[in-house]
């Protein structure tokens, strides 16, 4: 078969999750790209693969992306992985796969672990609508408007020992939202701890969880009424040629407020 690239996810804690499609891969690979090779190393001889690795990170994803897409134009199979879950996600890969996008080469993506899907379902709160925010963000107005501006579910990866300033900013916000904190899912001491902004943020004030972490949100609370910004918004847009009833809904999903509102409001005036 001609070169292409394989994305492989890997488990994100238990080894007993990787896919028998996953070991296939790895094993019909010509060379194997990882975050740590030490790491993927672990996860190949646990399952007695013998492959090619090369060390593929967010310092040398420029470099190492063009040589990989030479060694496929040259009808190399790579696989590439992360440490743990769904390259790219939050992890190294981007580069390559839209290097080999521009030169044309097959992208195979494979199903499998994802710390976020696993958290989310774990919450209990709704996964019909959500939102993966990455990493959070530090400062606190731009982590209090992340908060305020999705009324999904919103997923996030976030350090331990910045947990508790996370929480602190939510509960300032919204001390009644649901949050989860999702710790060190699916290894040995996994734990879901569920309950409102506010009571989350005392708890862990006194003691910053351990190990890795996804945080689960609940929604922002959908607005009842309208601000006389929000009408103002709509106002502009149709002063600009829109139509009412777009305008209002664009506006609607901006900042939350009901369309219906919005648009009675610009129509009454």
């Amino acid at each position: 078969m001609s070169g292409r690239l394989v994305v492989c996810p890997t488990p994100i804690g238990n080894l007993e999750d990787v896919t028998l499609r996953v070991l296939s891969a790895l094993r019909e690979a010509d060379v194997v790209a990882c975050e740590d090779t030490r790491r993927t190393r672990v996860l190949l001889d646990r399952y007695g693969v013998s492959a090619e690795l090369v060390s593929y990170h967010e310092h040398n994803e420029q470099a190492r992306a063009a040589s990989l897409v030479a060694q496929m134009r040259a009808g190399s199979v790579v696989a590439l992985v992360s440490d743990a879950g769904m390259p790219l996600v939050s992890d190294p890969g981007y580069v390559l796969v839209r290097a080999c996008v521009a030169a044309g080469l097959p992208v195979e993506v494979l199903p499998g672990p994802s710390a976020a899907v696993t958290a989310l379902v774990a919450s209990g709160l709704p996964a019909a609508e959500w939102h993966f925010a990455g990493f959070l963000p530090r400062k606190k107005g731009e982590l209090a408007r992340l908060f305020s501006s999705f009324l999904g579910t919103v997923v996030a990866f976030e350090s331990p020992r910045r947990v508790p300033a996370s929480l602190a900013v939510l509960a300032s916000v919204e001390p009644a939202r649901e949050v989860a904190v999702c710790r060190e899912l699916t290894k040995v001491h996994e734990e879901v701890v569920r309950g409102s902004a506010f009571a989350l943020a005392e708890r862990y004030a006194a003691s910053e969880p351990k190990g890795e972490v996804v945080l689960v949100v609940g929604g922002a609370p959908r607005r009842t009424g309208v601000d006389e910004a929000s009408v103002e918004a709509v106002r502009r847009l149709v002063e600009s040629g829109a139509r009412a009833r777009v305008a209002a809904s664009v506006v609607s999903e901006l900042t939350g407020a009901p369309a219906n509102a919005l648009y009675k409001a610009v129509a009454e005036k």
